[in-house]
């Protein structure tokens, strides 16, 4: 997935937004859709660089234990097959 903005540069954006900057104007700016800013102030609204990139640290590390549990599950699935063709 190839993204215009990075999460750092979102927050930066929706930062703006805080201190006063019309939703409107940010996007024409930024050349981005309405809808799209409220999604990102909907994900990232309130948040600090350092949140971005704490909630960015969990993702990864949720993506790999559910590659994890995956693994696991395939290999236990193997072995109930082959133990259930041995007996």
């Amino acid at each position: 997935m190839n993204r215009r903005y990075t999460e750092e540069q979102i927050v930066k954006i929706l930062q703006e937004a805080q201190a006063g900057t019309r939703a409107e104007d940010l996007c024409r700016k930024y050349n981005v859709a309405l809808n799209t800013f409220y999604r990102w102030k909907q994900k990232y609204g309130g948040m600090e660089v350092s949140d971005v990139k704490k909630l960015r640290s969990l993702e990864d590390e949720n993506r790999r234990l559910k590659q994890m549990v995956a693994e696991q599950a395939l290999e236990l699935r193997a072995a109930k097959d082959l133990l259930s063709k041995n007996w």
